[in-house]
């Protein structure tokens, strides 16, 4: 399925090409098959291409001297390229500890939606999530599929000292604070995992496109599977790979 694009100058060194403003695996999918089909054209120019829900940016390294030119190219390699291929997306079980002390606004998060908290980590924890981009935080990832009970705006007032690990609701999305950082929305639980770590390659060991499932452990659980990451003795492999 081919959408109607939108091509624009971003700047002297960059292209933005817009899809419909919505949140869409379907979208998900185009884009990033035209983002492994622009990198596989471009292959000889030093280029960056970064994704979120609706968008591509296309970062030069140099200045694009003639726009019209490199936008009619881009569009012959959208209008040309293959129907969307797989991505090999895995499936990843994300533990998460849903107790008050990791969640701190589990409280008055269940006060505002009017569920009890175990409701909420039965709604949380029930389902798949797609990650369509990863931004805002490095290894910040931003989930789908977030259950329509579970919405709820984000804080008049952010959270200054969020905890790495937070695992987070903010609009209709949830996500994961990949590293201790000020922050809007709500926390309900905090995973033991590292989701960004700099020395490894890739840094971010998800991408965009695989999918996230939360599972509810206890304190316990959560503190051994810190302390085995913290002397490297724990890995975390995804439960399924889609071919």
């Amino acid at each position: 399925m081919s959408y109607n694009l939108k091509f624009s100058r971003y700047g002297e060194r960059a292209i933005l090409i817009e899809w419909p403003e919505i949140i869409d695996e379907k979208i998900l999918k185009d884009i990033l098959n035209f983002k492994n089909s622009i990198k596989n054209y471009i292959i000889k120019q030093k280029v960056e291409i970064i994704n979120t829900y609706n968008s591509i940016l296309i970062n030069y390294n140099l200045t694009i001297d003639n726009i019209n030119d490199e936008i009619s190219s881009l569009k012959t390699i959208y209008n040309e390229q293959n129907e969307v291929e797989s991505t090999n997306a895995s499936i990843w079980e994300i533990p998460v500890c849903y107790n008050t002390d990791f969640g701190q606004d589990l409280e008055d998060f269940s006060n505002q939606k009017k569920l009890s908290k175990s409701e909420i980590i039965e709604l949380h924890s029930n389902e798949i999530y797609t990650v369509y981009f990863i931004g805002f935080l490095p290894g910040f990832l931003y989930l789908g599929g977030l259950h329509p009970k579970l919405y709820l705006d984000r804080k008049s007032t952010p959270n200054l000292n969020i905890k790495k690990g937070s695992v987070a609701i903010g609009g209709q999305q949830t996500g994961i604070y990949p590293q201790n950082s000020p922050g809007g929305w709500h926390i309900i639980g905090r995973t033991p995992i590292e989701l960004f770590v700099p020395s490894q390659n890739p840094p971010c060991f998800i991408k965009a496109g695989d999918k996230v499932k939360f599972r509810p452990i206890e304190e316990s659980e959560y503190l051994d599977i810190e302390n085995r990451m913290s002397k490297s003795a724990y890995q975390l492999k995804p439960i399924k790979q889609n071919a």
